[in-house]
């Protein structure tokens, strides 16, 4: 019997980073891990962060915009949203250069 690969939920959050949130999105949506989970929370931008990030919502299995108290709230609403075996917080403006990063970790 073969062992099923465990969830990976990658979380961003992000708060007005419209020109540097494109380039999250792509890098982790460029993984070839089959088994990752994407979850993006926005303290609800006012940038146009927000408008960037929609463009991607078929991609994305859970988005959450709406006011936080800070980084850490944040970070704890993309925790309560999760549903993978191990959980990775990637920054907006952050990028993983190699597409198979997740899938050799």
């Amino acid at each position: 019997m073969k062992a099923q690969l465990p969830t990976v939920s990658v979380i961003t959050v992000v708060y007005n980073a419209r020109d540097l949130i494109e380039g999250t999105i792509d890098s982790v949506l460029a993984q070839t891990y089959p088994h990752l989970e994407y979850v993006i929370v926005d303290g609800a931008s006012t940038d146009g962060t927000l408008e960037l990030i929609g463009r991607y919502a078929d991609r994305i299995d859970r988005l959450v915009s709406e006011p936080d108290r800070g980084l850490y709230d944040a970070m704890n609403k993309g925790l309560e949203q999760a549903t993978g075996d191990f959980v990775w917080y990637i920054n907006a403006g952050d990028r993983i250069f190699a597409p198979d990063t997740l899938e050799r970790v």
